[in-house]
């Protein structure tokens, strides 16, 4: 059974430390939001392709409005937190402490995510699946390496993201344990019953002991080998996303026609319940306020179910018999359900988004081909190397220090950290220079 004063102040850690200004938490917030990686969110893809208007949602606003519910959702957990657990009082953590790690690490939970969405995960992925250069790299790594790079995931290069000091994040433990929903690497998942926490995986294998080190100052258990229960905070962080993703994509869906504004409002109207006033509604002229309202009567009528079902779970958390998502089992769990089903069908299946899925998978496959290449040349095929790599290599950030180790693994990590990074439009201005489409100062 966990403990919550270990899991949020685990080795001595004080809300408010030494700074009198901020407490502990804030300062991971304000870390996070002052980030390069946060900063690169506002021209990724969150489901469209990024607009020449600006209604639709970006991967940093939606990260915004995660991280605003997920607050919401962790204050009204501190809150009977607090009263249930007066010794948590005692070391004068408040309501709003709990709100600000599970604020924060919604606000980081894309971070990692590559260029291009979920069609760039799943590029790199079949980079080194598939594609000839690709695979040079499987003879260099160990099973469990390769492993790693056949499945990129953005939530295990989120972590890598926040524990690498480089990037000066360095956030509290509670915070980074509540951000990591896979506590596993891709090798590794617990047998048995299906768990929620282990439908993806959350670290690499150059960061397990990273994330041992974590859980063994917090108490959080193992269920295998390389393989931990989920930071209680994690299901509010999950269930901050898809709040959000649910209502917010049908949202943008519907601003860019591709669902009616009647659907849309049926669709919410079913979660709203009794509170859903149409004559109230249609005092507003603009769909666009129309659906404001109702996203905004939406989102608040999740929060308050959201919050109950954790409550009603807590012991069930903490000894981790309960591994489910909260959203599936909330009183509106069908309504999500079936506004999930109809964004699949005329969201994310639709042309524009399909059309920026196709051309980002091209783009990342043709980054990788070309950096690879040069690379597996330079450090283990000399006589191959040609002007053409070392032009290529030159592209490549000093700091990376890709041309001096050579250790295979290494090398595809910094790669990785490299071109995921990018911002969508950084990936397709790089890939059309390096293919010879553009040519600088012309």
């Amino acid at each position: 059974m966990m403990n919550w004063e270990k899991l949020l102040l685990p080795e001595g850690l004080k809300p408010s430390d030494t700074d009198l200004q901020r407490s502990q938490f804030e300062r991971d917030f304000d870390r996070i939001i002052f980030s390069a990686p946060f900063r690169n969110l506002q021209d990724k893809t969150q489901v469209f392709p990024l607009p020449e208007n600006d209604f639709v949602h970006t991967r940093l606003t939606h990260s915004l409005e995660v991280s605003s519910v997920g607050r919401s959702l962790g204050k009204s957990t501190g809150k009977f937190l607090l009263d249930k657990y007066p010794a948590l009082a005692s070391k004068k953590l408040q309501p709003f402490d709990i709100g600000g790690i599970v604020a924060t690490a919604a606000l980081a939970h894309d971070i990692g995510n590559p260029p291009f969405g979920h069609a760039g995960e799943e590029a790199i992925s079949d980079f080194f699946k598939f594609h000839t250069t690709g695979k040079l790299w499987q003879q260099k790594c160990s099973e469990n390496e390769w492993e790693d790079l056949t499945n990129f995931e953005g939530n295990a290069q989120g972590f890598r993201m926040l524990v690498d000091k480089g990037n000066g994040m360095n956030i509290s433990p509670a915070t980074l344990a509540a951000f990591t929903k896979y506590p596993r690497p891709a090798w590794s998942k617990a047998t048995g019953e299906k768990r929620r926490s282990q439908k993806k995986f959350g670290f690499y294998t150059s960061n397990i002991t990273d994330y041992e080190h974590l859980a063994k100052g917090m108490g959080i258990p193992k269920l295998a080998e390389n393989c931990w229960m989920r930071h209680p905070l994690a299901f509010l962080v999950e269930a901050a996303d898809d709040i959000c993703y649910s209502i917010i994509d049908l949202e943008d869906g519907c601003t860019l026609g591709l669902v009616s504004l009647e659907e849309s409002i049926s669709l919410m109207a079913g979660i709203i319940g009794d509170r859903y006033d149409p004559e109230k509604l249609q005092k507003y002229s603009s769909p666009k306020q129309k659906l404001a309202i109702m996203r905004a009567m939406t989102i608040s009528r999740l929060i308050q179910e959201t919050s109950a079902v954790f409550e009603e779970k807590e012991v069930d958390i903490l000894s981790g018999e309960f591994d489910q998502a909260l959203t599936e089992i909330i009183p509106s769990a069908e309504n999500l359900e079936a506004i999930t089903s109809l964004s699949v069908k005329k969201i994310y299946r639709s042309q524009p988004v399909l059309e920026k899925e196709a051309a980002g998978y091209q783009v990342l496959e043709g980054l990788l081909a070309t950096f690879s290449e040069a690379l597996f040349h330079f450090h283990f095929c000399k006589e191959k190397f040609s002007g053409h790599n070392k032009s290529i290599l030159r592209l490549l950030p000093e700091e990376l220090e890709l041309q001096k180790s050579r250790d295979a693994y290494a090398l595809m990590r910094g790669l990785l950290d490299f071109i995921s990074g990018m911002t969508d439009k950084h990936a397709l201005s790089l890939y059309r220079r390096v293919k010879g489409i553009t040519i600088p100062g012309t």
